[in-house]
């Protein structure tokens, strides 16, 4: 499969690229003609740089910002656009001056939620939501009903790589976008086309990476 793979760079910088692989892959939500690998961004420090140097000039400038909250990996890009908030002169309410970077905990039924010794990160705190992919902008939604069950006040949303470009009123900015990658689709499972003609799935697919079947 991995002999498929194509290459794909960022607009805004030649050293930062996605992978993009052909193919029937399966997420939690859809169906998809291409499965999107953003790995290399999430793992290299010196991409992880360079994917957080263009979202940070993408983003709208805010007030404040307390907290980044980290989907499927993305931890070293928090820590590096965390560093470049505080530099740019955005405040943060937090007593310590700093900004937290943190991830919720996924349970058995794919609930998030924050420990308690994790609240005090999310209570009250101007929040950006930070993921690998998005393609039907379902995980955003789940990750915004979290966030504000928890008290946290949603400033922006970034994605590697995002097909969606607004959920619930706030802009999604990204890295990618589905004019990154040509005739990139998703389909609801009972509407695929490569289902219909009997073709099978290959992996199923996440921000994680792919398990083949």
């Amino acid at each position: 499969m991995e002999n498929r793979m194509v290459k794909f760079y960022s607009k805004e910088s030649n050293l930062v690229a996605l992978h993009a692989i052909p193919g029937h892959f399966a997420t939690s939500h859809s169906h998809i003609n291409y499965y999107v690998d953003v790995t290399s961004i999430k793992t290299r420090m010196s991409e992880a740089m360079e994917a957080a140097k263009v979202l940070h000039a993408r983003m709208p400038r805010a007030t404040f910002i307390d907290t980044i909250v980290c989907m499927d990996g993305t931890e070293m890009i928090g820590a590096f656009l965390a560093q470049l908030i505080e530099r740019s002169g955005i405040m943060s309410t937090n007593r310590h001056e700093t900004i937290y970077v943190v991830s919720p905990e996924i349970n058995n039924n794919s609930q998030m939620l924050f420990r308690d010794n994790n609240k005090g990160a999310i209570a009250g705190k101007h929040v950006v939501l930070l993921l690998a992919t998005t393609t039907t902008g379902v995980t955003i939604r789940r990750s915004l009903e979290c966030i504000r069950y928890y008290g946290g006040i949603v400033e922006h949303v970034a994605s590697i790589f995002s097909t969606v470009e607004e959920v619930e009123g706030k802009v999604v900015e990204s890295l990618f976008d589905r004019e990154d990658v040509p005739n990139y689709e998703a389909y609801a499972a009972s509407e695929c086309p490569f289902c219909r003609k009997g073709h099978q799935i290959e992996a199923m697919v996440n921000g994680f990476g792919y398990s083949k079947l």
